[in-house]
């Protein structure tokens, strides 16, 4: 039975409404940073234990401004939390698309690599009536495994 995980035929103008509709996207997100590991190491977290903190701070600080010193900017933080409840659903709803993409990515190129093997099969049962050897030894390349190096098989042990 034939593996078929996958189907997706997509036209020429779906394709171009993908890209404009991607660019639209990075168009309209253009404010989104990139940070190195580093940066990420070193920043505050706002997991899901902190944000209760995080958020009743705020309110009390910005409800009591008396005792916000001048270098606290308490209402870019409010507006930083605000930014990120709006952006979070898009992203989630983003992640979602991304992993069915990728899945279906797998999946397309599963169902290319099964029928291969299926026809490579075929090949070998019929290369030497139909003069179709040489191109099964090319093809069986794939499968041959490269001997190791005396350097390398002492690294393995």
């Amino acid at each position: 039975m034939m593996q078929n995980l996958a189907t997706l035929n997509l036209s020429t103008e779906q394709l171009a409404a993908v890209d404009t509709a991607i660019a639209e996207l990075e168009r309209q997100l253009s404010g989104l940073v990139a940070l190195s590991t580093l940066d990420k190491r070193r920043a505050a977290k706002l997991g899901e234990k902190s944000e209760f903190f995080c958020r009743q701070t705020l309110q009390m600080l910005q409800e009591n401004p008396q005792v916000v010193p001048p270098n606290l900017n308490v209402n870019d933080a409010i507006a930083d939390l605000q930014a990120r409840d709006a952006l979070r659903p898009r992203l989630m709803r983003l992640t979602r698309l991304l992993e069915r993409g990728n899945d279906t990515e797998f999946a397309l190129g599963s169902d290319a690599m099964a029928a291969a093997m299926r026809g490579y099969g075929l090949l070998k049962s019929v290369s030497g009536r139909e003069g179709l050897d040489g191109l099964r030894k090319g093809l069986g390349s794939r499968f041959s495994k490269s001997r190791r190096t005396p350097d390398e098989e002492k690294k393995a042990a």
